[in-house]
Parts: structure tokens; sequence; C-alpha cells
């Protein structure tokens, strides 16, 4: 403690604030040892009252639901409940391929959230005179940007909704990395930015992209991102989006389903489509 002889009440003012401060380093040593690095009160409150079942029986009951669903009948699901506008994405949040005939464009899952923002040191405050001076910054950078950490929370029938926080040239998804985000079971990307080797990624049509229209991202990670956290709400194409909500996207856009409303709008959705199906079948009979 601080004491000082100059009046009552200034010696209290500063026992208090001696005392705070104490407290304060005390508990921020506590919560280096025994809590996460990445925080945000709305996180947090999500992780500790997580309201939705998550078990593997009830995330298959809901992706069978919206298997063969259109962003559409969602859009419509989710007016009926009065969710009017809540979830649907922008306009320019888009496939980056299109296939009418086998649908690999489209995706059902539910969202691993990610949030990059720019790195503090970029490649071009270094200049390198050798190849392998620029090798080891890259490997460093690599391995501090931690971009990929939160594949381990990845479970089959996951998609990444990557904010990428408006670095344009931070390529996050490539041709490469795309293939391991599928082998994890990801079945889909969605990112407010864009991504990298767009010709490759279409060609093998393995992990479905949703990115800004147009867009292509051909940078490197490194010296561009870093990973600040996972799997904490995010903002991406106008919309909130909490872990573990389901998002729907094909050839018309994306939309995002709170996960506490999934059964519900799904039920509703699933009878809008099969009704569409049945006046739709009449209708070709005619040609």
């Amino acid at each position: 403690m601080c004491f000082f002889t100059v009046s009552k009440s200034k010696t209290v003012v500063w026992t208090v604030l001696t005392l705070s401060l104490l407290l304060s380093l005390g508990a921020g040593k506590d919560r280096a040892v025994n809590e996460p690095e990445l925080m945000t009160p709305e996180g947090v409150r999500i992780l500790k009252n997580k309201s939705f079942d998550d078990s593997p029986a009830a995330r298959t009951k809901i992706l069978e639901l919206y298997k063969d669903l259109r962003v559409t009948d969602v859009l419509d699901g989710m007016d009926a409940i009065g969710l009017r506008e809540r979830g649907l994405m922008e306009k320019d949040i888009r496939p980056l391929w299109r296939d009418a005939e086998k649908l690999t464009h489209k995706i059902v899952g539910f969202a691993v959230t990610v949030r990059h923002v720019p790195s503090d040191v970029g490649i071009g405050q270094h200049s390198f005179e050798t190849i392998e001076q620029f090798k080891n910054f890259e490997r460093q950078e690599y391995a501090r940007s931690n971009f990929e950490a939160w594949l381990k929370v990845v479970k089959p029938g996951d998609v990444a909704v990557i904010d990428a926080a408006g670095v344009s040239e931070g390529g996050h998804t490539g041709s490469y990395n795309s293939l391991v985000f599928a082998s994890k079971g990801l079945v889909g990307v969605v990112t407010n930015n864009g991504i990298r080797d767009t010709d490759e990624i279409i060609k093998v049509k393995k992990l479905p992209v949703y990115c800004r229209k147009g867009y292509s991202s051909r940078g490197i990670v490194p010296g561009r991102l870093l990973c600040e956290s996972y799997n904490f709400p995010v903002t991406l194409g106008g919309v909130l989006v909490y872990p573990g909500d389901l998002i729907v996207g094909d050839g018309d856009g994306v939309i995002v389903v709170p996960r506490e409303y999934a059964l519900k709008v799904g039920e509703i959705a699933g009878g809008i489509y099969t009704q569409d199906q049945k006046g739709r079948a009449e209708k070709l009979k005619a040609f």
C-alpha cells in the first residue's frame, strides 16, 4: 500500500487505487493460467450457456431436414416465424462456382466461426537478401499467425465462416488447404473476402466456397493475417453469425438460421419445398 500525508481523503484514494492495481495484477496472472487468451463477453456467454443440443443425433436430424432445401425455402421459413431479414447475407457473397447438374456448390452445415485480423508484421516492412531469409520469415509467421487453429474444433458437417477483416490479399483458403479442410469433414467455406487458387478449387470441386463476387485473394497468410479468435460471434455479409448456427448456401446466396430455431424453420421450409415440388411437377407435364 502507498500512504501519503497530504490529506486524509487523498490517502484513502491512493490506498484504494493501489489495492485495485494489486488485485487486477493478481487476477491477470490467474487468467493467463486458467482462461483462454482470446475472449469476448458475448463469446463467453455463448460458451457458458450453450442453449442447443449439439449431439450427433441432433445434428443429423437437422441436416436431414435441410439437405434438399433451397435458400428461398429457408428464407420463407424464417419469415413464417417472424425472423424476416434476420439471416440473409448480402448479395455479393456468392458461390465460387455453380453446378446445375450435380449441385456441388450447395452447402448445408453448422458454423465454425473464425475471425482474422491484419498482421502487425507486414511483408513490406522487410527486405530479404536471400530466398532462405524469406522462407524463414514465412515459417515464423505461419506459426505465429495460428490461422488454422480452428481446425481442431471442426466436426463433420461444419462450415467455416471466416471474417478476414478486409485484408484483400491474405489467402486463407487455397487449393491445398481446401483439401485439408474437406478431409476434416468441413462441407464449405463462407468468407467476406476472397480465396486463392480459384481455378484449381473449381476444377476439383471438393469444397464449396462462398466469397465476395469476383474476388480472389492471391497473397499468402504470413505477414498479412493473424487468427484472432474462433468459435466466437462474427459479422459476415451483414449477418451476425454465432458458432453452431445453420448455414445454407446455393446459387441464390447464403442464409444463416439461428441454431435455436433450426428445427422449426426446417420443418416449415420442408413443407414449402414439398408443395412447390408438386406444383412444378404438374407444370412440367405440359412440356
